[in-house]
């Protein structure tokens, strides 16, 4: 069941009678109705009165209306002011620029701007290559979207899109100290995003690509790869794919299985799945078989209506020819994975499994299974969240992506980079268990090694398949 969380964290300023039971008497009204209280401060004494700041954590908006209702109706208190400690987070951004050279007198001028800056230009002019040395493309990465697919909440646009983005480019600093900057354009024409981020392309990097719904996304993607000399890496799909993969092979270890022998179920097949199923069978190798299921149940040859995505999915999966729903799917599977709605299945599908069953289930907030429903039958599981164990969440692979790929210099991005991204994740875990299959987000190894591995594949054709 959901807990109350920071996400819905408030803070209420109250105004309560001056007692020894005040303190007492708040808490135990906001315990009362579910929330939990974090802190308690006095702000201001006063012979008859307190005024008292009350942060608490709620399960949603609501939950947070019916803690600050509750604390009204207590005998003589009143409530002066609810902050969202959510909103405040982000008032004004949650990013700035800082330059990182002094500009004290007339000399740092000259040298940094004019009339030093000049011959700079010039050397980029005669050489473009050392615009990666000497300009902030060196360490810059461009985190695009259309706002069509935000988080699990559909298509906001892209003004409603930058939280997320600026979001997205302060995980890349704290994790790997890449500087990143939301670039969120206002179309959702294929054409005009193609040649928009193909013109602002050489101020950057690397193009991470951001919630743009599917299929338009796996076009976009393929053809800036095409036409740029820099990476461009689609974070929905790979991203999800490389930390998915490290936690796999990790739950394999717990359970004693060769991925080779294994029957795996993909729920959803848009972005995150597609990517996952691509990166399952890269390199020559993969699982004994992948059924794909999405709204309209197993994916397979003869279905159709199959667009080009779903038609790659068909010719390269379910090699028995299944067809029905998502529990036709799972019985005899060896693994789920689910990229795709909450509540789609429950403990009778899951009983129908096999013995020491792995599920990964990712749809976020709500999973596709109740994890302590999973939890009492599979033998490994995982969610897409942090209140419970084994969170798959990408902030584990892309900061230490584009490290790497920044630091070599890279012009495109490969299977063979993501599946050594995905290997390495899974290493940082020396002694995988049931509840332990992938690191921390706030694991300090993790970025480094993904860095590493990622440089280490620029120098080699292939890596070892899970």
């Amino acid at each position: 069941m959901p807990v109350p969380g920071p996400g819905y964290a408030i803070t209420a300023r109250v105004e309560v009678p001056a007692s020894a039971s005040a303190a007492g008497d708040l808490t135990m009204a906001v315990g009362r109705v579910g929330g939990v209280v974090t802190a308690f401060d006095v702000v201001e004494s006063h012979t008859a009165t307190l005024v008292v700041d009350i942060s608490c954590n709620a399960l949603n908006e609501s939950h947070a209306e019916e803690i600050t209702a509750t604390l009204e109706a207590l005998p003589g208190v009143t409530v002066r002011k609810v902050s969202d400690r959510t909103f405040l987070v982000h008032l004004g951004g949650k990013l700035e620029v800082q330059s990182k050279v002094s500009l004290r007198n007339r000399d740092d001028l000259s040298r940094a701007y004019t009339p030093g800056v000049a011959r700079v230009c010039q050397a980029i002019a005669a050489n473009p290559a050392d615009a990666r040395r000497l300009t902030i493309k060196r360490n810059t990465v461009a985190v695009v979207t259309d706002g069509s697919a935000v988080l699990g909440l559909g298509n906001l646009g892209a003004a409603a899109a930058m939280p997320v983005m600026e979001g997205k480019a302060a995980l890349f600093k704290r994790f790997a100290g890449v500087d990143a900057w939301p670039v969120c354009l206002d179309t959702q024409d294929t054409e005009e995003i193609i040649r928009t981020v193909q013109i602002l392309a050489p101020a950057y990097g690397g193009i991470n690509l951001e919630d743009i719904a599917a299929p338009r996304c796996f076009e976009i993607e393929a053809r800036l790869r095409e036409m740029l000399d820099i990476p461009v890496f689609h974070d929905d799909q790979h991203g999800t794919a490389v930390v998915v993969l490290g936690a796999l092979r990790n739950a394999l270890r717990v359970v004693g299985k060769e991925i080779a022998g294994c029957k795996v179920v993909v729920c959803g097949v848009g972005a995150a799945g597609s990517a996952i199923i691509r990166l399952l069978q890269s390199n020559g190798s993969g699982p004994g078989d992948v059924v794909a299921v999405d709204i309209e149940g197993i994916v397979h040859r003869d279905r159709p209506g199959l667009d080009d995505n779903l038609r790659w999915i068909a010719d390269h999966t379910n090699d028995e020819g299944l067809t029905g729903s998502l529990a036709d799917a799972l019985v005899g599977a060896d693994v789920f994975i689910g990229v795709s709605a909450p509540n789609l299945f429950g403990a009778e599908e899951l009983k129908t499994m096999a013995r020491d069953a792995i599920v990964f289930a990712l749809a976020n907030p709500d999973p596709e299974i109740d994890p302590a429903v999973a939890t009492a039958h599979a033998a490994v599981v995982a969610t897409g969240r942090s209140d419970y164990p084994n969170q798959i969440n990408n902030v584990l692979a892309f900061p230490g992506v584009f490290r790497g790929l920044l630091d070599a210099q890279a012009r495109d991005i490969t299977d063979a980079m993501l599946l050594a991204a995905s290997h390495a994740i899974a290493d940082v875990v020396t002694e995988p268990n049931p509840s332990f299959i992938v690191p921390s987000v706030f694991d300090a190894a993790v970025a480094p090694a993904v860095a590493e591995a990622v440089r280490e594949a620029t120098r080699q054709k292939d890596v070892a398949p899970v």
